[in-house]
């Protein structure tokens, strides 16, 4: 098992120090990129909501599209995991 690297990324603008492993730091870099990118199209569609809503939003939007591709166990995961930032948000308010 490879040992696991911390990287720091942002999401929502939020910093978060994560520990993966190093073939996966790509493919998590880019689901970072993914989220953001939604988050800030969500923002600019529905103004007036607070970012705790806007990370709901794309966390429905990445499950349902994981789920239509036939990646339910990444969507899964990942829904998992966004859940706990998700929770670690709601403790910050």
């Amino acid at each position: 098992m490879a040992e696991l690297i911390p990287i720091n990324i942002i999401i929502a603008d939020r910093s978060y120090r994560i520990k993966v492993d190093p073939k996966d730091e790509e493919v998590v870099r880019k689901t970072v990129k993914i989220i953001n990118d939604k988050v800030i199209e969500y923002k600019t569609q529905f103004a007036g909501k607070d970012m705790q809503d806007y990370l709901g939003m794309v966390v429905i939007w990445y499950a349902t599209t994981q789920a239509g591709s036939g990646s339910i166990p990444v969507a899964t995961e990942l829904s998992q995991q966004l859940l706990k930032l998700e929770a670690l948000l709601d403790k910050a308010v």
